[in-house]
């Protein structure tokens, strides 16, 4: 029979093993911090649902707060018992109908699109549920794009093309960090914005120089916000 002062030890030394295994399963470098402009999802093969609150406005939307390590990978779902309690973001879900809605088909709550958030990259945050989201949230109003992007002249309900140079400078002066701009092109062959990607420091509190950037779609030239009004389908 095993001693009990050797079954104590033994079972120490598990917890201690765990403990670093729990670490190291969160341990990261950085945040992507990743908005997106709505019509340009929907103006994909894929297409777009709107959600059940109705056509989201012309503004970025939070796809995502993705940690991520300097070698390009990311870790994920890391704890894959901890599943979206929609209780803890009761007074969110508003807000987060408004700034982070899912486009997905079928149309949805978004409760989904959280969860899967949640699931994928919450877990690895280091972040309790509630706090992974506000701190989104958050992000979204301080890097401000639309208002960056309207300050250096660029209006993207208009319709016109902009130079992704210039579109990257305007939202550098306003949030003090070089972003990255991922496209995709439409069925005439039009660049578009798609996405924004900005980088937040380890500890979910500061924008930061990214220590790398995604190998997102590359952009042409010249580039476009597309309206809804070009995107639109009989499906929504």
């Amino acid at each position: 029979m095993m001693k009990p002062q050797k079954s104590l030890l033994i079972k120490i030394i598990v917890l201690q093993c765990l403990l670093v295994v729990c670490a190291a399963s969160q341990d990261f470098d950085f945040f992507y911090f990743v908005q997106q402009w709505p019509a340009s999802y929907c103006d994909t093969r894929r297409s777009c649902c709107y959600p059940f609150t109705g056509k989201p406005d012309e503004d970025f939307s939070i796809h995502g707060l993705w940690p991520n390590y300097e070698n390009g990978k990311w870790p994920q779902n890391c704890d894959p018992e901890s599943s979206l309690d929609e209780s803890e973001i009761s007074d969110l879900i508003s807000t987060m109908e408004k700034n982070w809605p899912s486009l997905a088909c079928p149309s949805s709550d978004g409760v989904r699109f959280w969860s899967h958030e949640w699931m994928k990259h919450g877990t690895c945050s280091g972040l309790g549920e509630r706090a992974y989201f506000q701190t989104a949230l958050d992000f979204k109003n301080k890097s401000n794009l639309l208002q960056n992007l309207k300050n250096a002249g660029i209006h993207p309900r208009n319709g016109e093309h902009y130079s992704v140079e210039s579109i990257k400078k305007a939202i550098e002066d306003g949030v003090g960090h070089t972003p990255f701009i991922e496209c995709n092109v439409d069925s005439q062959g039009n660049h578009q914005v798609y996405q924004v990607y900005l980088c937040v420091d380890s500890s979910a509190s500061n924008f930061i120089d990214c220590p790398v950037f995604p190998h997102g779609r590359r952009c042409g030239s010249k580039i476009e916000f597309p309206p809804f009004s070009s995107t639109d389908h009989d499906d929504f």
